[in-house]
């Protein structure tokens, strides 16, 4: 007991030699401080002598970011200049938009040589013509509602990205005015779209585009692209499930989060997050723009029998041999039904179209 008293009285002992030392420190920055003030309103006085209603000292505090008074609540509406906004503004502007462009106009110029040199993939073998149903009606619904709802949000996208540098000079001020408004319209409304359309996409692709082992032997030869031979996969190749998980699912839920947070700014969002999302927003859409050439190219003039498959959703006998083997020999042998849900015939004719 008589130790515990004895280090008690020692602590407070203490304690109250070490308030004068903590006391004049507290005091010499307070004298620091004052005297750092007088040495800026003496600067300030002089300088009103030669510059009369220089107002430095008031922007200077204006551009610190410090939070102030003000009647209007909200997040960060006390500060008057937010300086992070011009790094953002350049970012944006800057590398972004310059190397962004030129990763599209390569990626363009690469098709476009590809298709130059390798011309569209075609059958090997002669055309049986049975044809063979590919997609269902939903499944093509469903497809056709994520293609157009992107094409609009990467066209508008572009145009706001990119507009005043490469259509303004073109068309002036005024039609371009016209044509961002209707950008920025179509793109804000257009985005909740797409969002429910890449999940009802997602849960109506997804069975047929979880990995296999033979992807793996599809992605070893590159689909045979170069080599032209053929190999085998499954109601998808390799390829397409790599855009299927990587593209519509990875990076269209980037692209759709970022979007969200940028489409409802009255959720009492930062600046900062603002800004945060908008350049993810950016980059994010950059790149599911670029890669979604190579699928719009091979889905359409790259690869033969490939864009009547989703549009009327059937496909040559041959066609569906070569390019998905497996599914193709589950389906005849009665192992897997048809997308519609039928057994497939022995023979289907194609259906009859408007040309």
């Amino acid at each position: 007991m008589r130790t515990t008293v004895a280090g008690l009285r020692y602590f407070l002992l203490g304690l109250m030699l070490s308030l004068p030392a903590f006391s004049g420190t507290a005091h010499a920055q307070a004298q620091e401080s004052r005297a750092q003030d007088s040495r800026v309103e003496e600067s300030q006085a002089q300088r009103q002598q030669v510059q009369p209603g220089n107002n430095a000292p008031v922007w200077r505090e204006v551009r610190s970011g410090k939070e102030e008074y003000t009647s209007v609540k909200g997040r960060e509406t006390g500060v008057l200049i937010q300086t992070e906004g011009e790094t953002w503004r350049k970012l944006r502007n800057g590398p972004i938009t310059f190397y962004g462009g030129w990763l599209v106009v390569l990626a363009l110029i690469t098709i476009g040589v590809f298709y130059k040199v390798r011309g569209p993939i075609g059958l090997h073998g002669t055309p049986s013509g049975k044809m063979i149903e590919r997609f269902s009606s939903f499944e093509r619904i469903a497809h056709w509602t994520v293609a157009i709802s992107f094409c609009i949000l990467a066209v508008s996208g572009l145009v706001m990205l990119f507009g005043k540098h490469v259509i303004l000079p073109l068309i002036g001020h005024t039609l371009f005015s016209w044509l961002a408004e209707l950008g920025k319209f179509l793109h804000n409304f257009t985005g909740p779209v797409f969002m429910f359309s890449i999940v009802v996409f997602a849960l109506t692709f997804i069975r047929d585009n979880l990995p296999r082992a033979y992807d793996f032997t599809w992605l070893a030869k590159a689909g045979g692209v170069l080599s032209g031979e053929v190999v085998p996969a499954g109601r998808f190749n390799a390829g397409e499930k790599a855009w299927f998980w990587g593209g519509v699912i990875g990076l269209g839920v980037v692209s759709s989060a970022s979007g969200l947070v940028l489409d409802f700014p009255n959720f009492d969002q930062s600046r900062s997050l603002m800004m945060l999302a908008n350049i993810v927003h950016v980059i994010a859409a950059l790149w599911f723009i670029i890669w979604s050439f190579t699928h719009i190219y091979l889905g359409t003039v790259g690869m033969a029998g490939a864009y009547e498959g989703m549009r009327n959703g059937y496909v040559d006998e041959t066609w569906a041999r070569e390019h998905a083997q497996y599914w193709y020999d589950e389906v005849k042998s009665g192992r897997r039904a048809l997308p519609s849900g039928t057994s497939a015939p022995a023979a289907t004719t194609a259906p009859q179209t408007q040309p």
